[in-house]
C-alpha cells in the first residue's frame, strides 16, 4: 500500500530539517515563558523575546522550503522547456498499440 514517492532534493530536505529544529526550539521557549509567567520570574521577558524570534525564524524557514521546492521543480524541467516535470500527472499517455478499445 505504500506509494512510491520521489526523494526530496537535498536543499529542500535541509530547509525542512532547519524548520523543524527552529519550531521545536520555539515550542520549548514558549513553555519556558508559560512556566515563568506562573512563577512570576524574570525569565518571562527573555523567553517571550526568544519565542517571537522563533516564530519569525520558523516562518522564514517555511518560506525557504517553498522557494527551494520551486527551484528544484524548475531544475527538473530543464532550461527553456515548456513541458511538465518528469514525475507529474500531466504527462501524455501514448495509446498501447497491442490493446484494443472496449466494445460494448
Amino acid at each position: 500500500m505504500s506509494a512510491a514517492r520521489r526523494r526530496l532534493p537535498d536543499e529542500v530536505r535541509s530547509a525542512a530539517v532547519r524548520a523543524w529544529l527552529i519550531f521545536s526550539c520555539t515550542l520549548v521557549s514558549l513553555m519556558v515563558a508559560v512556566v515563568a509567567s506562573y512563577g512570576h520570574s524574570w525569565l518571562l521577558t527573555p523567553a517571550l523575546l526568544t519565542t517571537g524570534l522563533g516564530v519569525f525564524g520558523t516562518l522564514w524557514c517555511l518560506l525557504e522550503i517553498l522557494i527551494s521546492r520551486q527551484i528544484a521543480a524548475q531544475r527538473l524541467r530543464g532550461p527553456g522547456s515548456a513541458s511538465p516535470p518528469a514525475g507529474s500527472r500531466e504527462t501524455k499517455r501514448r495509446p498501447d498499440p497491442h490493446r484494443t478499445p472496449l466494445q460494448g
